[in-house]
Parts: C-alpha cells; structure tokens; sequence
C-alpha cells in the first residue's frame, strides 16, 4: 500500500475482477487509454485478469479514494527493467466522477515516487492519445517529455489520432 495525498494504492488482486470488469466494458472510459474497444464476458475477464497477476514484470495497484476507500482505478508499471532502470506505466481513473478532481495525478506522482525513490528506476514511460488533453497536461506537469509518436494510429469518432509516447528521467520529476 502506497499513500498519496488524496489517493492509497493498493495491490490489484483477483478479488479486484468484478470491479475490474465493470471497467474494462465501459466504452468512455476505454476509449482513453485502451487503442482496441471491445466488451468482454466476465469469463474472459477472469482470464485476463489471471495473465495479469502472474505478469513477472508489471506491478499493479487499484487506485482508491483515501478518504472514502472508493476504488477508482487502477494504476501500473510494466516491463520492469532493473537492469536499465526503466518502466512503463499506466493509468486509468475508471470512476468518471473522479475525472478532472486531481485524483489521476495524485495516484501518479504517488507511484513515480515509488518507481525512482524506492525501485530505483531511471526512466519511466508512457502512450498516450493525442485527443486525450486532460492526460496530457497532466504527464507534462510531472515531467513528461514527449518523445515520439505514431500517427494516425488510432481512429476514434470518425477520424484519425496520434498515439504521443512520452518519458520521464528521475532528475525531471516534478513532485506535487
């Protein structure tokens, strides 16, 4: 468990999948981070929640409000790389309510934190959508460069985006 100012990090656990579940099949909050939208039968869930558990390189954590426990999303860091000190990470606020409240940046500066103070890491990773402005301004206020992009990787509403990869060095990390 990891606190934050207004957000606790908490492992992503099997019992997690029912929530996980309702998540992963709402379009609107898909259409932000995930590039293929489908729905998903719960047994297919499970199976994707079972793969994700016994990743040996990702660790991640439901993302709850502090004050009230509400779970509200989930955050991770992918293809952990000690040896060159480096990550990916991931974020989705799935509880729309908690959109636009401070609640994305928390969790993350939370988890940098953690990845350059306790894991040591170097630099941390990301992708994000080039419609996705929220998530951008808030990559850019902890750090984040970006660093290249895939165009028109996506199409979304009728039309074509960039998919923006972004990096943080630790020396670039703007604490909260």
């Amino acid at each position: 468990m990891f606190l934050g100012r207004s957000t606790r990090l908490d492992r992503f656990t099997a019992h997690d999948t029912e929530l996980y579940h309702i998540w992963r099949n709402d379009a609107e909050v898909m259409s932000l981070t995930q590039t293929l939208l489908d729905s998903y039968s719960y047994e297919e869930t499970e199976r994707h929640v079972n793969g994700m558990l016994h990743q040996q390189d990702a660790k991640r954590y439901l993302i709850r409000d502090r004050e009230t426990d509400q779970p509200i999303g989930l955050i991770s860091l992918l293809q952990l790389d000690y040896v060159n000190a480096n990550a990916e990470c991931t974020i989705d606020i799935a509880e729309k309510s908690y959109w636009g409240k401070g609640y994305g940046r928390d969790a993350m500066d939370t988890l940098m934190r953690y990845a350059f103070d306790e894991l040591r890491l170097h630099r941390l990773s990301l992708k994000v959508f080039s419609y996705n402005d929220r998530a951008i301004r808030l990559y850019e206020k902890l750090g984040f460069q970006v660093e290249g992009r895939h165009r028109d990787a996506i199409f979304r509403n009728g039309q074509y985006h960039d998919i923006f990869f972004m990096a943080c060095l630790s020396s670039e990390f703007r604490r909260q």
